[in-house]
């Protein structure tokens, strides 16, 4: 079965931004994310804890906290079941958040594949237009949404940014367990420059930096020349759940589709496996992004 991009996927900031961070009109109120934070708030003054005393037991920092109750920021699922356990919630945090459903920066057809992804225990990605959502910087973010028509406003903007910023704590080899990520980019995407030379020169060492700290990333470029390329049909993901079931995600102009049909996900596995065998190894794409980054 798959899903229509009316279903409320969890777009990835919107559609112009790609990862459906963002296009015009796409990102909803966030009453629901506001509910759940005053919920939160409730649990924990109820506790007697202060948002500094409640951080370390949910392990995050205090403004993610502070976000959260505020409703400015989509609750990942293990500071759920964290704060569940730290407030002796009866179960009521859990159940709210199975229905959030808007978060400021997101599009509504992206929503249902970042929950997906919040959770995943494997994710899978190959990008052929643009450097995924998890890897940007915000410069970089800024210089592709301002790339694609129309402009978005500012506040639009901001919101993109600190969705698509926010999201880069999945990274976080803390999490248990820790997701295992892999990336495959096209080395072309790394070479048109978007932004200029400063905010390329500043995504490169990001990524370079990225692959450095984070043992559970596998980054890999794929060469400028490769006559047999399995991922010519397009940008694909592949996500992990907990339980081991496995979801794919594929991404238009301004719409998103979840991939749910246990046939075609197998499809998406043998293409994403070739290529991870087409594609320059990890150590070769550090060492050639190492040489584009001392070029500029």
């Amino acid at each position: 079965m798959t899903m229509s991009p009316l279903s409320g996927r969890d777009g990835w900031e919107v559609s112009r931004m790609t990862d459906g961070t963002g296009g015009a009109g796409e990102p909803e109120a966030s009453d629901s994310l506001k509910a759940f934070g005053e919920v939160v708030k409730a649990f924990r003054k109820r506790a007697g804890l202060t948002q500094e005393e409640f951080a370390p037991q949910v392990r995050y920092s205090v403004p993610t906290v502070a976000s959260i109750e505020q409703g400015r920021r989509f609750p990942p699922v293990d500071f759920v079941e964290r704060a569940e356990a730290a407030l002796d919630a009866f179960g009521a945090l859990r159940g709210a958040a199975r229905h959030l459903s808007r978060q400021p920066g997101l599009a509504s057809w992206f929503r249902q594949w970042a929950r997906f992804e919040a959770e995943a225990v494997s994710l899978y990605t190959y990008e052929c237009r643009v450097v995924p959502g998890l890897l940007q910087t915000e410069g970089y973010a800024r210089a592709v949404s301002f790339s694609v028509p129309p402009l978005p406003a500012e506040q639009e903007m901001n919101d993109r940014i600190t969705a698509r910023m926010a999201r880069h704590e999945l990274l976080a080899t803390s999490r248990t367990p820790p997701t295992a990520f892999s990336f495959i980019v096209e080395q072309a995407v790394l070479e048109r420059g978007t932004g200029g030379e400063e905010v390329t020169r500043e995504l490169y060492d990001h990524l370079l930096g990225v692959v450095e700290r984070h043992w559970n990333v596998e980054f890999q470029l794929m060469p400028l020349r490769q006559p047999v390329h399995a991922g010519l049909d397009g940008p694909m993901q592949l996500a992990e759940t907990p339980d081991n079931q496995w979801f794919g995600y594929s991404e238009g102009q301004k719409n998103g589709r979840l991939i749910t049909d246990r046939k075609e996900i197998s499809v998406l596995h043998q293409r994403y496996a070739k290529m991870r065998s087409q594609a320059l190894t990890p150590e070769d794409s550090v060492g050639l992004l190492r040489r584009m980054r001392g070029a500029l």
